[in-house]
C-alpha cells in the first residue's frame, strides 16, 4: 500500500501517544497493536505518522456504513444544530420514536414489537436480562460456552469466552448455566458435525435441566446467532429453530444477541433471519449507528408491555444524534450495503478457501456476509490451536497496512465496513496471504 514512510509502523508520533496513553488510561483495556488513528474514510485509515491502512475491523464491527460516510455525517451535523440531548426516558422527541418504528418493522416476525434504547451492547444485554426476569418471574438463565455478551456484571455472567474476563469479579449472577455451543468444525469427541445440534439440545434437557437448573425456573436462553468473540462460529442451519422450539416448550424466553452479527453484516439485517427463527427478545448495538454509541432491545410487545413505568430507564439511551445516525445507517443498508456485504463476503470466503489449499495453517474458513473468519491450526488432522501463529499474523498484517483482529482461540476475523469494494477485498487478501506465508516459513 502507498504509505508516507521509510519503515513499518508504529512511527515516532504513535509511540509518543502510546506512552502518554499508558500514563493515564486504565490498563484493563486491551490493544492488539500500537495503532494511533488520526483520520478514516470508508475502509481506509491514516495514523498520526501518516501510515495508511486498509481497515478490516470497522471499529470491531461498528462502522457498518464505512468510516465517516457523508450521509451519516450530515445526519449527525444537522441534528447537532437542533438538539443534542433530552433524555428519552423522561421526555419525547421525534428521532427516537421514528427509529423505534423502523426497528420494530425490520425485526423478523409478524407479531408487534417494542423498543428500549441503550448505549451499548452490554447495556442491551443487561436490560434484556432484567426484562426476561421481570416478565417471567423466573430466576435462572441459560447461555453458551464461548459466548460473549459484554463485561458488565450481568452480561459478564452470561459470557463464556475467557476466564480472564471473570477473574476477581466473583460472585457474579449465580443463576447462569452454560451449555455447549454447536461448533461444526470442532464437534464433541466421537461425533460428526451433523450431530452437534442434537448433542447440545440433549445436554440442555438431560444435563442442565436435570442437574443444574429446573426448566420451569429458567427465565431466558441467551444465544448469539453467530458467535462473535467465540470465533465467528456459524451454527448448523437447524440449531436456532430447534432451540426456539425447546425454549417455547418450557415457557422460556429466547433472547438472540445480534450485537455483532446484526445491522446488515451477514447480508440480512439480522443474522437470525438466515435461520428462519423469531426471538422473543433481540439485543442490538455496534453497527446500528455507524460509530455513535447506541444500542437497543427489541421485544415482542406482549413481553415489553409487562415492564411498568419506572421498571427500567437510563439517561443517554436513544440520544437524538445517535438516532439520526442510525436512521441514516439503516437507509444505506437497505439501499445496497447489505447486498454488497453478501457479495463481498462470498468473495472473501471463496478466495480464502483457495488459499486454504496451499496454506497449512488454515484449518477452517467460515462466516456469513462480511462476518468471516479463518481458524489457524498447527495440524489439520489434530486441529491443534495455532495461537502464537494467529497472533503473529495479526501483528504482521498491521505492519503491512491491513487491520485485522483475532477471535476465538486461534482464528483471524475479517469484519470490514459493508462498503468494501472488490479492489479493497483483493488488496486485503493479498496482504493477509503474504503475511501468512511469512509466518508459515517461521515454523512455529
Amino acid at each position: 500500500m502507498k504509505q508516507k514512510k521509510t519503515k513499518r509502523p508504529p512511527g515516532p508520533e504513535a509511540l509518543s501517544w502510546v506512552s502518554r496513553d499508558h500514563a493515564v488510561i486504565s490498563k484493563s483495556v486491551t490493544r492488539a497493536y500500537p495503532l494511533v488513528v488520526a483520520s478514516a474514510k470508508g475502509c481506509r485509515m491514516t495514523d498520526v505518522d501518516g501510515f495508511e491502512y486498509l481497515d478490516f475491523t470497522s471499529g470491531i464491527a461498528v462502522t457498518a456504513s464505512g468510516h465517516c460516510h457523508p450521509k451519516v455525517v450530515k445526519a449527525i451535523c444537522d441534528q447537532a444544530k437542533k438538539l443534542i440531548h433530552m433524555s428519552g426516558t423522561d421526555f419525547y422527541y421525534s428521532s427516537e420514536i421514528e427509529l423505534a418504528e423502523v426497528l420494530s418493522a425490520l425485526a423478523p416476525g409478524r407479531v408487534k414489537k417494542k423498543v428500549f434504547f441503550t448505549n451499548s451492547g452490554a447495556e442491551s444485554v443487561e436490560g434484556a436480562m432484567k426484562l426476561a426476569r421481570y416478565a417471567t418471574k423466573r430466576p435462572y438463565y441459560l447461555a453458551f460456552s464461548g459466548a460473549f455478551h459484554g463485561r458488565t456484571m450481568g452480561a459478564l455472567s452470561l459470557t463464556g469466552s475467557k476466564a480472564a474476563q471473570k477473574k476477581a469479579y466473583a460472585p457474579l449472577v449465580s443463576s447462569v448455566v452454560h451449555a455447549p455451543y454447536p461448533n461444526p468444525y470442532r464437534p464433541p469427541a466421537g461425533l460428526s458435525a451433523e450431530d452437534c445440534v442434537d448433542f447440545t439440545l440433549d445436554w440442555i434437557e438431560e444435563t442442565a435441566f436435570k442437574h443444574f437448573l429446573p426448566a420451569e425456573e429458567v427465565a431466558a436462553i441467551f444465544v448469539e446467532a453467530i458467535q462473535g468473540e467465540g470465533g465467528y462460529i456459524v451454527p448448523p442451519k437447524d440449531f436456532l429453530k430447534k432451540l426456539a422450539k425447546l425454549a417455547a416448550s418450557y415457557g422460556i424466553l429466547l433472547v438472540i444477541d445480534e450485537v455483532q452479527s446484526g445491522m446488515g453484516r451477514t447480508g440480512k439485517m439480522f443474522a437470525h433471519a438466515h435461520f428462519n427463527v423469531v426471538p422473543d427478545i433481540m439485543t442490538l448495538a455496534k453497527g446500528i449507528a455507524s460509530g455513535l454509541p447506541l444500542g437497543a432491545i427489541v421485544a415482542k410487545s406482549k413481553i415489553m408491555d409487562i415492564w411498568e413505568p419506572g421498571a427500567h430507564a437510563n439517561t443517554f439511551g436513544g440520544n437524538p444524534i445517535a438516532c439520526e445516525a442510525a436512521l441514516a445507517t439503516i437507509s444505506l443498508l437497505e439501499d445496497g450495503l447489505m447486498e454488497n456485504a453478501q457479495k463481498m463476503g462470498d468473495l472473501l470466503q471463496s478466495r480464502l478457501r483457495e488459499m486454504q489449499k496451499t496454506h497449512r495453517l488454515m484449518g477452517d474458513v467460515r462466516g456469513m456476509g462480511l462476518m468471516v473468519a479463518t481458524e489457524l491450526v498447527k495440524d489439520r488432522e489434530t486441529k491443534a490451536l495455532a495461537v502464537a501463529e494467529r497472533d503473529a499474523v495479526v501483528q504482521g498484517c498491521f505492519e503491512k497496512g491491513l487491520l485485522v483482529l483475532g477471535c476465538g482461540e486461534s482464528a483471524v476475523r475479517f469484519m470490514p465496513p459493508l462498503t468494501l469494494s472488490k479492489k479493497e477485498a483483493e488488496e486485503g487478501l493479498h496482504i493477509f496471504e503474504a503475511v501468512l506465508s511469512e509466518v508459515e516459513k517461521n515454523k512455529f
